[in-house]
């Protein structure tokens, strides 16, 4: 009965959801966001799966990318539709998985959309990332003869809060899924709070913890000439209220250590100008990676870093890591498992509810420091800049984290080797 009230509610709710979307300016969108965006590849049917991965915005992707690769490289034959909710996402998604045969927006999760959408694709198995709980996703999939997984599932307490509003809507939904594979105890129990059967929940670890996902590609020439020889603070995946902790906290260690670079990296890239009026205001000259000269603007000590896919590789060159969307509440932290992979010592804010799991593995190595403000983020970095030593070996634990970490990859494929053999 909620099922049918909550897609009763969506059709006079279509043009407010599309608006929300940019379809209502974008006839691409639109057609995308109605399932109307691809029409099928015309294939005959085959034994062969069709998988249908789904995330929501760039870091969904990279929880898909190891899993979705090696079963496509299992299964050559299959065919891959990726979906994403933005067009971050989306371009993510055309460079993590590029044998995919289309790279959609999303269709809105109502059945008006979904069944044209299921028509064209025709899925044998439904991937969902993390915490993608759509209720028509999963019942309309399921409906239409897929095996539906949640792929490192995550929840946080503060979505378990208002996903409770809804519990019988998401029971519904999570009965249609065959296997819910979690990141962590605390995230499997979160899913069996809202209904899921205990025989389809296993706990099997990040599939961002991959270490041939997480070894990134050689940093662009162009940057690396950036700072040439100077010890580089990166500030990684920054959201809004952040960039300005860390202004404060680089001019106060300028005092100190006078050569210390910044690497500025905003989560959103449509933030850019924002930024760049920040450091405008405080007259700090800059370059930007989007520039063509971008490692050579002078003597600028600072980066703002406004292109996509150049973050994991300039962790590699930084002295300190800041990981963003921490320091203030409301984002749950972003990868902490990038700069640990990178080698570099991982500072963040005590707002990283979704990273726990790593969170505390590099607290306990000492390998990881929690840092609340500016003058505490100054103290932090000061004292590896301060201790080549310490931080070379602060590095390496971090390092050796992600690898004892490492596993969920083995494990999710492991789990959905048989749903694919009979998809």
């Amino acid at each position: 009965m909620l099922r049918h009230l909550y897609n009763a509610l969506w059709y006079p709710a279509l043009p407010v959801a599309l608006a929300l979307s940019g379809g209502a300016r974008d006839a691409g969108t639109r057609r995308a966001r109605m399932g109307l965006a691809w029409a099928g590849d015309g294939a005959a049917p085959s034994a062969e799966p069709r998988i249908w991965a789904h995330a929501a915005s760039v870091g969904e992707v990279g929880a898909l990318r190891a899993v979705v690769t090696a079963l496509v490289r299992e299964r050559p034959g299959a065919t891959l539709v990726v979906t994403t909710m933005t067009a971050a996402g989306r371009d993510a998604a055309r460079r993590a998985l590029p044998g995919a045969r289309a790279h959609l927006l999303a269709p809105l999760d109502c059945r008006r959309a979904l069944g044209p959408f299921l028509d064209a694709v025709r899925p044998t198995l439904v991937l969902i990332a993390e915490t993608e709980l759509w209720p028509n996703y999963f019942i309309e999939s399921h409906r239409a003869g897929a095996r539906v997984a949640i792929v490192n599932g995550r929840i946080s307490e503060r979505s378990l809060a208002r996903y409770r509003y809804v519990r019988p809507l998401l029971r519904e939904a999570l009965s249609s899924a065959d296997l819910i594979l979690a990141q962590t105890d605390d995230d499997a129990h979160h899913f069996l709070a809202l209904g899921a059967a205990p025989s389809r929940v296993i706990v099997t670890g990040n599939t961002k913890f991959d270490l041939e996902s997480l070894n990134a590609a050689p940093l662009r020439p162009e940057l690396e000439t950036f700072a040439p020889g100077c010890p580089i603070l990166v500030a990684g995946s920054t959201a809004p209220g952040e960039e300005q902790i860390v202004i404060d906290a680089w001019r106060e260690l300028r005092i100190r250590f006078g050569q210390l670079a910044l690497v500025l990296a905003p989560r959103h890239l449509e933030r850019a100008a924002e930024i760049e009026g920040l450091l405008c205001a405080a007259q700090i000259e800059f370059s930007k990676a989007s520039a063509p000269d971008a490692g050579a603007a002078g003597t600028s000590r600072v980066l703002l870093l406004d292109t996509m896919g150049d973050l994991r590789a300039m962790y590699r060159r930084a002295t300190a890591a800041l990981v963003g969307g921490s320091l203030l509440p409301g984002r749950g932290g972003q990868s902490l498992a990038e700069p640990a992979a990178a080698g570099v010592p991982v500072l963040f804010g005590p707002f990283h509810e979704n990273q726990r799991a790593i969170a505390a593995a590099l607290l306990e190595a000492r390998a990881g420091v929690v840092v609340r403000d500016a003058a505490e983020l100054a103290r932090a970095v000061a004292a590896f800049l301060g201790g080549e030593s310490e931080r070379l070996a602060a590095g390496r634990r971090a390092r050796a984290v992600v690898e004892r970490m490492a596993g969920g990859v083995a494990a999710t494929l492991m789990r959905l080797r048989p749903l694919i053999s009979v998809a």
